[in-house]
């Protein structure tokens, strides 16, 4: 026997064809939450991270939905599958993804096809809507279904996937889960065309890099290679008087790994470096439990570290740390010396020598404010071992003694940079040298 389908009468249908969405105003949000208290099964949500916060509205503005978009699930493994991302893709690119954490429909202003008519009004406008407040879209939407609850029968109809059900653990807080043994069904949606494409392309369009910047990096060393570390450092002597919750180890260890991956290494930045470490790599660094976890050391706790340890001595341990995880400097690759002014570096800046491309660090050396990047290089050198190998300086080093240094001490050869200003030197080189050949020839009327 067929269940009849009520449709929406004529007045409710001149609601439907009358209704608005808009974000909800700061002040609006305690409403918003006390009618999720009262009438939504999991109640009012505490969001972290990113989110946006929708009210349906009829012509006269009554409130006839709520919606919440948040910060997606970190793992779901039928998403992940789905969408055909890396697990490193997907710790750098999960903002674009977004869960519609809560959708209300305001008990005794119901009807017929309201909550489909909401969510797609909700979802013609997501994307842009997040590119205005955190300057990028949303490419993909994800929610929960509750089987017990709901059939999901409002995000069928709008044209969303089911992918299976969840594990069975919820968020409890922003890197912590905790297992609830009620799985619900996976509904996903791609917001714009070619979403997927876009999340599993090797590089991000350029109006996306910016997400990749702001997720930072990650450390992938299993616990194993990180108590290896550990064993190297812990010969180094600390300086307090009293350990705490980190010991020196720990708090060197976590800086070696942020330039083993390649991570800023600012205080804030190594804050914000080990609040992605896992549990499992935390306790292996050494860290000692607070209140059954293990945290994450803060931004002055790092702040302290840069301050009163030895430079040289750390130098030198990190240095063995390195040769141990990654074997001995390559010898075919070309020799990079660059110099950089940090943040809040007092006017000093660093000249690094390092391996490209591998980023083998090699050598670095303060370049004084008295003073500039050319002897500091000089002086570089024989520490380096620069026998059979090219080294690459920017124009400031386009000099004689450099060349010489390099050839003649060093044993190696150099590549340097010629601008306009060494005007002798630009002429000779066009003289000595004819201009290589272009790869792709030149267009009709473009040659000269």
């Amino acid at each position: 026997m067929n269940k009849t389908v009520r449709r929406p009468n004529p007045e409710e249908q001149a609601v439907l064809e009358n209704l608005q969405i808009r974000i909800a105003e700061p002040c609006e949000l305690k409403r918003c939450h006390q009618l999720l208290d009262e009438h939504h099964y999991l109640g009012s949500p505490k969001p972290v991270g990113e989110r946006l916060y929708y009210v349906v509205t009829d012509a006269q503005g009554q409130w006839r939905a709520v919606l919440i978009f948040a910060a997606a699930a970190k793992h779901l493994r039928a998403r992940d599958q789905w969408i055909g991302w890396t697990d490193a893709q997907r710790e750098k690119r999960l903002a674009l993804v977004v869960n519609n954490i809560r959708f209300l429909l305001v008990p005794e202003q119901t009807f017929p096809n309201l909550g489909t008519k909401s969510l797609r009004l909700a979802l013609s406008r997501l994307s842009s809507d997040w590119q205005t407040k955190y300057g990028h879209p949303v490419l993909v939407v994800e929610t929960f279904v509750d089987p017990e609850q709901f059939c999901g029968t409002v995000y069928a109809a709008n044209g969303w996937e089911e992918l299976g059900q969840t594990d069975g653990s919820g968020r409890h807080q922003r890197d912590y889960y905790v297992r609830h043994d009620k799985p619900k069904r996976l509904f996903v949606r791609e917001v714009c065309s070619n979403a997927r494409r876009s999340l599993q392309a090797e590089h991000l369009k350029p109006a996306l890099a910016m997400v990749e910047a702001k997720a930072g990096v990650r450390s992938r060393h299993t616990a194993k290679e990180i108590r290896s570390i550990i064993e190297r450092l812990k010969g180094v002597p600390d300086y307090r008087v009293r350990i705490g919750t980190y010991p020196l180890w720990s708090l060197l260890a976590l800086y070696l790994l942020a330039v083993l991956c390649g991570a800023p290494r600012g205080s804030k930045d190594l804050a914000k470096f080990a609040r992605k470490l896992s549990q499992e790599q935390r306790r292996a660094l050494g860290i000692r439990q607070r209140q059954g976890r293990y945290p994450a050391p803060s931004q002055p706790t790092f702040w302290r570290l840069l301050e009163e340890i030895d430079g040289t001595q750390l130098e030198q341990v990190l240095r063995q740390v390195q040769e141990r995880l990654r074997g001995p400097a390559p010898q075919k690759e070309l020799i990079a010396l660059d110099g950089k002014e940090p943040n809040h570096g007092g006017g000093h800046s660093i000249l690094t020598a390092v391996c490209v491309p591998s980023q083998y660090y090699l050598d670095s050396a303060v370049v004084g404010t008295k003073t500039n990047e050319i002897p500091v290089a000089q002086k570089l050198f024989p520490d380096l071992d620069l026998k059979g190998r090219l080294v690459s300086l920017d124009a400031l080093h386009t000099q004689t003694e450099t060349a010489r240094d390099i050839v003649l001490e060093g044993g190696g050869d150099y590549l340097l940079t010629v601008k306009d200003n060494q005007l002798k030197l630009h002429q000779n080189i066009e003289a000595l040298l004819p201009a290589p050949k272009a790869d792709v020839p030149p267009l009709e009327g473009d040659a000269h």
